[in-house]
């Protein structure tokens, strides 16, 4: 099995980590997406906005189980929310290489945290258990591969490149999401109608204005 792991605080999901996943998938021929909501995040350890439960929950619907509840090759793993504390991509990807020993692992990530990658906890075992899928959005600079040349040979540097993933430029953040909650303006073609529908019950984000990156900073 082909599995790609994608991994985020979706604080909240939006169309923009769905689209990424779905190009992820069709491009490397993916069989399931999990999707990895983060306890904290190297990275950015301020935390999410909203509370665990309300990401995460599965006593009622969360938002991200609400997003992607018509894919059938996805699903929602609590993975590194039960771990607790700082989650760590190489322990992530440890974990479920011992529970899915037969699958070929592929972590989905931005051309932007390319950059960091080699600033990851032991991130040549990370290149080792798994394949990162690069993903290039239209407009903005290719990613470049040359950071990796001190973590793995070039022949797997060449296997990397090579699975790199195009896809469409979305401008979406989770960020910008928040504001516009805050802000009382509609969400409409930034997250999916049931995870709108879902922020605006529970009141997420209502008082909150914080102005952190919405970016997956991962370690």
């Amino acid at each position: 099995m082909r599995l790609g792991l994608f991994g985020g605080s979706f604080d909240p999901v939006h169309l923009g980590h769905l689209e990424l996943a779905r190009a992820c998938q069709e491009q490397a021929r993916l069989d399931e997406v999990w999707f990895l909501p983060t306890a904290t995040q190297p990275l950015k350890k301020r935390g999410p906005v909203a509370s665990e439960a309300d990401r995460c929950a599965m006593l009622e619907l969360a938002m991200l189980e609400l997003a992607i509840a018509d894919e059938t090759s996805w699903r929602m793993d609590r993975l590194e929310i039960d771990r607790g504390g700082v989650s760590y991509t190489v322990d992530t990807l440890r974990e479920v290489d011992a529970r899915k020993p037969d699958a070929e692992l592929f972590f989905l990530m931005g051309a932007d945290s390319l950059h960091d990658l080699p600033k990851w906890r032991e991130p040549d075992a990370i290149l080792n258990l798994a394949t990162p899928l690069v993903v290039a959005r239209a407009g903005e600079p290719a990613p470049h591969f040359e950071g990796l040349a001190e973590l793995c040979s070039p022949q797997r540097i060449q296997e990397i490149s090579e699975a790199r993933v195009e896809m469409p430029a979305m401008a979406i953040s989770s960020t910008e999401i928040r504001k516009r909650v805050a802000a009382g303006e509609s969400l409409v073609r930034m997250v999916p109608s049931s995870v709108a529908d879902f922020i605006a019950q529970r009141r997420i984000y209502q008082r909150s204005r914080a102005s952190r990156s919405g970016a997956s900073s991962r370690g």
